[in-house]
């Protein structure tokens, strides 16, 4: 081992919680130095010597050492740290049968081992995914100054699939992108560097994601011909860079590619020639990808061609490509956001809300089982809140995963600070009662309430080739939720939020406490100035950002709202529109009645006067008076915090971030003048507090 004392030059863009800070506490350098002066790894694979580049990297980094990797004298070694595969003679001795039976599949051990002649930390796993896992997990506990000598951990992620979704174009934009263009296109190719996507790999396996698909779920174009040889042998190669780090490749396609590629006259999934096209398509890919993770399908959705051209169900189009694929271990992941964007929303029965239940619940059972329903968290579109859609705990004979939007949409698009680990924790641990209380949302993403094999998450990914990776350097804490929520849904979200604020920014006390308050207060901020009680859309068409009080996006259809002079909100009640009989009975009284039902989503599932008086004692008209109001104010606060840290935040970060909550104001006051000047020409009453709407 030798002092490295050299620093890091400078990269054209950041790593976020990857930037490895330099310890400089000489106390705990001390403590921990026998324990990482060598690094011996007793099998010498090559994603298993990756990862001991990545803890040499950390080390490195962190303490200033440079410790030389060892293959060859591990039966000697007395200090360091020992990595290798479970079952291996070497490991063996310091690992009992009771832990290494209760590591699963991507799980990993990392335990100390100390007496009078050894300091070791002993890193197993059975696969080389789990190594990679928890080799970052030991350089975080290393930041965070664990103490090694007691350490002693076993982790498994609860969820089989926790995959990062992509809605990247061959062009190189981003459908939904908010930090710039695609790491993996441009201009109709694949880009040839493949340092930022190692880079991004690394990111990502630091928080426990183990799939990607990297284009847009809306195939189209160029993007078409991603399954045949012409784009193959490159996306081989970025799969190699995924597999490194633990992650397998998906790709998103097009339903009708057998018309498109193939040169047939139909795509219907019971045709033999298609059948035919599509399990050679798959036996090429596994060609070039032999642990291709599957094909993610978006059909029968906003003009998107699917089984229903044909006259079969989503199960006849899913068990197709499911069969395809179940020879090589694929999966086929079938997104449940279907509707009919064209429906006349001037009918009063008519409620997009309502669709994918309906489509998808009579398919329970129907489905493969290598076939993963991918379902939105809420009914509708990753609204500011929506309820939990009822397909949780409506399908119990179908794999399901949650879909998340960690791209902000509709919170804000990376230009608002909108920490969105809150809402997910809160639909999480939603209680569905589909077997009786205790049948909490996460219990059937992570596959335990009915015992599925493939269920997990699916996140939208905010990523770009911005400096920063997300636009808002603070939007990093949603890609870093995502993925620590999939791996254990039952985490702490202020534990998950302290973490990245502590291997980001340092452990300075007044930087964890400002931001923290920051984060865990901003997505209730957000709401409060833009749709709050569930209302919902009210944003701009097309791009969907900022305040369009009319500007559903089929608002040739009739708007979202329904609002006239007297009342606003949707009847989705069983007297209504029916949407609260896709519950189960304990949340379809609850929902259907408007004193039960929780305020945060009154006029998602209620009509409701403005007259009405909320649980406050308010009336509806001045309670979204005052949310706005506040709203717009409490982003002052947002600001406050931020000042307050001028001097101890890197100065490019603090003054990137600086003009994103300038802007974010100036919004917000948009949007409560915007809002407020709707309603109260609406309704014709006035704010009782005497406070300026603009006529």
């Amino acid at each position: 081992m030798k002092l490295n004392q050299r620093k890091d030059k400078n990269t054209q863009y950041t790593m976020c919680w990857l930037d490895y800070k330099r310890c400089e506490d000489e106390n705990y350098i001390n403590k921990v130095l026998p324990f990482i002066s060598n690094i011996y790894i007793v099998e010498n694979n090559y994603y298993i010597r990756n990862a001991a580049l990545e803890l040499k990297e950390g080390l490195r980094s962190v303490f200033g050492i440079d410790p030389i990797i060892q293959t060859n004298s591990y039966p000697d070694f007395k200090q360091g740290t020992v990595i290798g595969k479970l079952g291996n003679d070497v490991m063996e001795r310091f690992i009992s049968k009771t832990e290494r039976d209760k590591v699963a599949d991507e799980g990993f051990l990392i335990k100390s081992v100390t007496n009078d002649s050894k300091s070791i930390i002993v890193l197993a796993a059975k696969s080389e995914s789990g190594i990679i896992y928890g080799v970052f997990e030991l350089i975080n506990r290393l930041r965070l100054k664990s103490d090694l000598s007691s350490l002693n951990i076993i982790e498994n992620p609860k969820a089989a699939l926790r995959i990062i979704n992509h809605w990247d174009n061959m062009d190189g934009s981003i459908e939904r992108g908010y930090a710039g263009d695609s790491i993996f296109f441009s201009n109709g190719r694949i880009k040839k560097s493949l340092k930022r996507i190692k880079d991004y790999a690394r990111l990502l396996a630091s928080t426990g994601i183990n799939g990607i698909v990297i284009n847009n779920v809306n195939v189209r174009g160029k993007a078409v011909w991603l399954i045949t040889p012409k784009f193959l042998p490159q996306l081989s190669e970025i799969a190699e860079i995924f597999r490194l780090y633990g992650i397998k490749l998906y790709l998103s396609i097009n339903f009708a590619s057998p018309i498109y590629i193939g040169g047939l006259s139909t795509a219907d999934p019971l045709d033999p020639g298609v059948i035919r096209w599509w399990q050679d398509t798959v036996k090429m890919i596994y060609t070039y990808i032999p642990d291709f993770g599957g094909f993610l399908v978006k059909a029968d959705s906003e003009f998107n061609p699917g089984p229903y051209v044909y006259g079969r169900s989503h199960a006849d189009g899913a068990n197709m490509l499911a069969k395809a694929l179940l020879p090589y271990g694929g999966i086929v992941i079938w997104r449940a956001f279907v509707y009919n964007c064209l429906q006349d929303w001037r009918d009063t029965k008519t409620d997009r809300a309502k669709a994918a239940y309906d489509n998808f619940k009579p398919l329970d059972g129907k489905f493969l089982d290598n076939v993963v329903l991918q379902i939105k968290y809420g009914p509708m579109d990753f609204q500011v809140r929506e309820p939990v859609s009822p397909l949780f705990g409506g399908m119990e004979k179908t794999n399901q995963m949650i879909e998340f939007q960690i791209t902000q949409e509709y919170t804000g698009q990376q230009i608002h600070l909108c920490y969105l680990g809150t809402l997910w924790k809160e639909i999480l641990e939603f209680d569905t009662y589909c077997k009786g209380e205790g049948s909490y949302v996460k219990r059937i993403v992570d596959g335990s309430l009915f015992g599925r094999k493939y269920c997990g998450f699916a996140g939208v990914s905010n990523i770009g080739n911005s400096i920063n990776w997300t636009g808002h350097d603070l939007a990093q804490a949603n890609l870093w939720t995502f993925g620590r929520l999939a791996w254990d849904p039952d985490r702490s979200v202020e534990d998950i939020a302290k973490e990245w604020i502590l291997l980001t920014f340092g452990d300075d006390k007044k930087v964890l406490e400002n931001i923290l308050w920051m984060l865990l207060n901003s997505h209730r901020i957000y709401e409060k100035y833009t749709t709050p009680l569930g209302l919902g859309w009210m944003v701009n068409p097309g791009h969907h950002y900022g305040p369009n009080p009319e500007g559903y996006e089929y608002s040739k259809w009739g708007t979202y709202h329904r609002a006239d002079t007297k009342a606003i909100g949707v009847d989705r009640t069983s007297k209504g529109t029916g949407y609260t009989l896709q519950y189960h009975s304990h949340w379809q009284e609850i929902f259907d009645d408007m004193e039960k039902c929780p305020e945060e989503l009154l006029l998602f599932f209620h009509r409701v006067p403005y007259t009405h008086r909320l649980k406050s004692g308010k009336t509806l008209i001045q309670f979204m008076y005052d949310s706005h109001f506040e709203g717009a104010d409490e982003v002052d606060v947002l600001i406050q915090k931020w000042e307050e840290l001028k001097g101890k935040i890197d100065e490019n970060i603090f003054n990137r971030v600086s003009e994103r909550l300038k802007m974010q104001k100036e919004h917000a006051i948009e949007w409560r003048d915007v809002i407020n000047t709707y309603f109260y020409r609406k309704t014709g009453i006035p704010d009782e507090k005497g406070r300026v709407i603009y006529p």
